[in-house]
């Protein structure tokens, strides 16, 4: 049976701040694509699972999936083939969309497969418990430490905004340059015909002597 890709979207709340855990179905044969923007040298982390329609029996082999993360540059950087459950943890090494896909094997007649999806991104991967544990620090010190972390990745995302918006203008400018010169040469060639149609009825009528 042919593949088919269905990719929907799963939007994230701005900076990625809060943990994102989904349920979603993969119809048999068709893969399914979230994609989350990611920033470069930010952390990735996701854990994903299938949920058992028959729950205290094993997981039937139909059930089971095959996952793979792509980056903009279509690199793999993470895979399973026909597992239940995995996870990543990776440091973004590219920026813009990244696309994370699951598979299940092509089945007749057509099934249904419940995956739940915990995606976190930027400071919403971070173990900040684990940090504290570490270095012993007390609550307002980390609480310090992620408003500093949340002040750096907004002053990344103003920059990379005003990048893009300085890339639109750019566009717009050279866009109104492009209409401008073709407006001139439309009004050049509407000209020409003009005069071409004037010459031609003046040649017509002295033809036929009527000037």
């Amino acid at each position: 049976m042919e593949l088919r890709l269905a990719v929907f979207i799963l939007t994230l709340p701005l900076l990625s701040t809060i943990a994102q855990s989904v349920r979603f179905q993969i119809e048999s044969g068709v893969a399914k694509c979230i994609h989350d923007e990611l920033k470069i040298n930010s952390m990735t982390v996701a854990e994903y699972s299938v949920v058992n329609p028959n729950e205290g029996h094993p997981l039937p082999e139909h059930h089971k999936i095959s996952v793979a993360l792509f980056t903009p540059k279509e690199k793999r950087l993470h895979h399973g083939e026909l597992i239940e459950s995995g996870q990543f943890t990776l440091q973004v090494e590219e920026n813009g969309k990244h696309l994370l896909c699951f598979l299940t094997d092509a089945h007749e007649p057509i099934l249904n497969t419940t995956v739940e999806l915990n995606w976190r991104s930027g400071i919403a991967a971070t173990g900040w418990s684990n940090v504290a544990k570490k270095e012993t620090v007390d609550t307002m010190e980390l609480e310090l430490k992620k408003m500093e972390d949340t002040i750096s990745v907004i002053m990344e995302e103003m920059f990379d905004f005003r990048d893009r918006e300085e890339d639109m203008q750019e566009l717009m400018r050279h866009t109104n340059s492009i209409m401008g010169y073709l407006g001139l040469v439309s009004l050049f060639i509407c000209l020409s015909v003009a005069g071409i149609q004037v010459w031609h009825l003046k040649s017509f009528f002295e033809k036929k002597k009527i000037i």
